[in-house]
């Protein structure tokens, strides 16, 4: 088992920033990728950001270049930073796992960018 917690979400006006952490705990030496999603008011669920096994990142269009993925192995936590927010990314943003052949979602946080 793989238990997310996710946090650093609030509220910001346009144009701020926001980091966001997503701590693992349990199985955290069988995660293979880390996966950022959002889920605005009356919307599906979409894909933000993907940090893989590697290291390697990749982003939704909406997002590159203003949202940026790191890692802290010793804390086994992912955060994403979130610059230049727009109204737009208003949303719950949650962090899923792939570990041990399964998908592990926290409970996510919220986001709210006032214009």
């Amino acid at each position: 088992q793989v238990q997310l917690v996710e946090s650093g979400g609030g509220l910001v006006q346009a144009g701020g920033p926001l980091r966001l952490s997503c701590a693992a705990s349990g199985n955290t030496f069988s995660i293979n990728t880390i996966d950022w999603y959002r889920q605005a008011p009356e919307k599906q669920r979409e894909w933000v950001a993907r940090l893989s096994d590697g290291g390697n990142t990749r982003y939704a269009d909406s997002v590159k270049g203003r949202f940026t993925l790191s890692r802290d192995n010793s804390e086994n936590t992912v955060y994403l930073q979130m610059d230049s927010l727009k109204p737009e990314d208003t949303a719950v943003y949650y962090c899923r796992v792939l570990a041990l052949g399964r998908l592990f979602w926290g409970q996510g946080t919220q986001v709210t960018v006032s214009s």
